[in-house]
């Protein structure tokens, strides 16, 4: 490589042509389609937190609250976020202890499935 030039991403160089209307690109935002076990496990795991909330006020129900939208199953959630999420929760209901652990341990399952 000669001189200062480093390119990260998409570089694209066009000569001599005509017309040339642009580059098309398909990508997605890093969402993923869930396979059918992970969409029933976050299913039980909405259940359960809705029983949880319950128990909640405060900064733990508001960090819940924020959480929700990522462990929707049907929007596209990119996997980080929705890890992020699922720790989150994970955290609020180990502060509960013995009330939280069923929580836990479903969050736990859901982001082994979500590992593969």
């Amino acid at each position: 490589m000669s001189g200062n030039s480093y390119y990260y991403g998409d570089n694209v160089n066009m000569h001599g042509t005509h017309n040339s209307t642009g580059m098309v690109k398909q990508q997605t935002g890093g969402a993923e389609q869930l396979p059918p076990a992970v969409v029933a496990a976050i299913g039980e795991l909405h259940r359960m937190i809705e029983e949880l909330r319950t128990r909640l006020d405060g900064p733990d129900a508001e960090l819940i609250e924020e959480s929700m939208p990522a462990l929707d199953a049907g929007a596209a959630v990119p996997t980080q976020e929705r890890r992020r999420a699922l720790m989150t929760v994970a955290g609020v209901a180990g502060t509960l202890g013995a009330v939280g652990q069923p929580v836990a341990e479903a969050v736990r399952a859901v982001i082994e499935m979500l590992a593969g």
